[in-house]
Parts: structure tokens; C-alpha cells; sequence
């Protein structure tokens, strides 16, 4: 899917509404190629409505704004086609799907793009010894009956296989323990070197980034990004929490709605 091409995720006065109601109110960010940007914040704040809505899933209706990936816009593609451009997601909580296993489907994806799907067997195996994964699991059911960190563990070797542009992390840190935290982090920054990926990742907790390293810290409160920083924001968070961002409402939400047909 991916290759060491300079890529870049761009998005600009981006807002969504979810059942209704607002919950993005103009997020703007860039994401270049070897870049890890951390976005943090509290419950309710739109993080994941943020990776929700950059991946197309349904539901998440942009009213404005725009989400590019290397100038292409990615609004009116389908997942699938978001995935075919170069972005990957990992999810807080894999989908089970019964009878494919985890090689099988990622030979179709391979060969979805052109790729070969006769090195894979060897790829998958490689990325499964890197991160710990038992290799016994590679046959199993995709996701079924696996513990968070396998789940985990099965979606970076599935990232390290497809070699994705951007990968968009959300809450990676959810349910890992520490080794299988320090495995798939590990993975990622290394992607970063070798294969020029750029990451976005959702996080509550600044302790993801005491092992997969920012290098731009973002403070999503109320669907705003009220301050962009380095990883000394992270730290800054264990010192005060959220509190000086939430009593800072300067930017009210305000619904926007483009001409047309609501998406998706």
C-alpha cells in the first residue's frame, strides 16, 4: 500500500456533527511523512469523532471544512478507497470477523493494491516476530477470542505488512499492558524511520508518549484545538490536567453547513 514517498494529511476548518449534534467546531492540522502528532484531550472532547471522521465512517457527517491526503480530497471516498490512498487506522476496539484469518486477509489487501500476494506469508511472519505475536494466532479467526493486547499486537503487523502513508491511532494504549505497549509503539516508531509514516495518534494519556515519541502535541477541547505544542504539553498535562484548556472557551461551537447533500 505504501512506500518512502513524502505524504502529507491535511485538515482544515474541519467540522462534524454526530446524531445531530456538533462535535467538531474547526479542527485544523497537518500531518507529514515521519511525523508522529499526538492529539489529547478529555472524554467528550472529539477525538475519536476526529479519527472517525478522517477514515469515513458512517455516521460522522461533515458540515465543512476539508481532509486531504497529498491534495487529494479524501470527503467523498469510501473507507476502502481512504485505505487504497494510504491511510490506516488501528480502532480502540477490533472487529471479530469469523472464518478469515489474519493472513488471508491481509493477502487480498496486498493484492488490492498490486501488490504481491505471495511474499506475504513471509512479511506476516517477520512482522509477528517483531512484535510478539504468537504465530499460532496468524490462522485463527481475525480478532476472535484474542486479549486486547493480541488485538493490538495483530493490528501492527498488519501495519507493518501494508505500509500505510498515515496511520491514525486510536487509543492504541487502550487495554495494553506494558510489554505489549512497548512492542507495538516500538513498531510504529520504527515505521517512522524506515518507511516515512506519519502518525496521528488519539490518546488520553501522556504515558503512550514515554514510548512512541511526539514530536507536535495537540489539546482537543469541546471539538477545538486549543493549543499545539511539542512534547512538553504532554508533560505539562501531568502537572495541571485539563483544567487551563476547559476554562478557556474563547471559541464558541458554531454549526456550519456546506451547499448540497449532507456527507456521507
Amino acid at each position: 500500500m505504501g512506500n518512502s514517498a513524502k505524504s502529507e494529511l491535511v485538515v482544515s476548518g474541519l467540522h462534524v456533527r454526530v446524531g445531530g449534534q456538533m462535535v467538531l467546531n474547526g479542527v485544523d492540522l497537518r500531518v507529514a511523512s515521519g511525523e508522529v502528532h499526538a492529539v489529547m484531550g478529555p472524554n467528550g472532547s472529539g477525538k475519536s469523532t476526529l479519527a472517525y471522521a478522517i477514515m469515513g465512517r458512517p455516521g460522522y457527517e461533515v458540515t465543512a471544512g476539508s481532509i486531504t491526503l497529498n491534495g487529494s480530497d479524501l470527503v467523498d471516498m469510501s473507507p476502502w478507497e481512504r485505505a487504497h490512498a494510504g491511510l490506516f487506522s488501528t480502532q480502540q476496539y477490533p472487529t471479530e470477523v469469523p472464518g478469515v484469518g489474519l493472513e488471508i486477509m491481509l493477502e487480498e489487501a496486498v493484492a488490492a493494491t498490486g501488490g504481491d500476494r505471495s511474499a506475504v506469508e513471509a512479511q506476516v511472519a517477520d512482522e509477528a516476530e517483531l512484535v510478539g505475536f504468537d504465530p499460532d494466532l496468524l490462522y485463527r479467526s481475525l480478532n476472535v477470542d484474542l486479549s486486547g493486547g493480541e488485538m493490538k499486537r495483530s493490528e501492527a503487523v498488519q501495519l507493518g505488512v501494508l505500509r500505510p502513508r498515515i496511520a491514525i491511532l486510536d487509543e492504541l494504549d487502550s487495554g495494553l499492558d506494558v510489554d505489549a505497549l512497548a512492542a507495538v509503539s516500538h513498531r510504529i516508531e520504527l515505521a517512522t524511520h524506515q518507511d516515512n509514516l506519519g502518525v496521528l495518534a488519539i490518546t488520553h494519556f501522556s504515558r503512550l508518549l514515554t514510548v512512541l515519541h511526539a514530536d507536535v502535541v495537540h489539546i482537543l477541547i469541546d471539538g477545538v484545538i486549543r493549543e499545539t505544542g511539542g512534547p512538553e504539553l504532554a508533560a505539562q498535562l501531568e502537572d495541571t490536567g485539563y483544567d487551563p484548556w476547559v476554562d478557556d472557551r474563547s471559541v464558541a461551537p458554531v454549526e456550519i453547513h456546506l451547499g448540497g447533500d449532507p456527507w456521507p
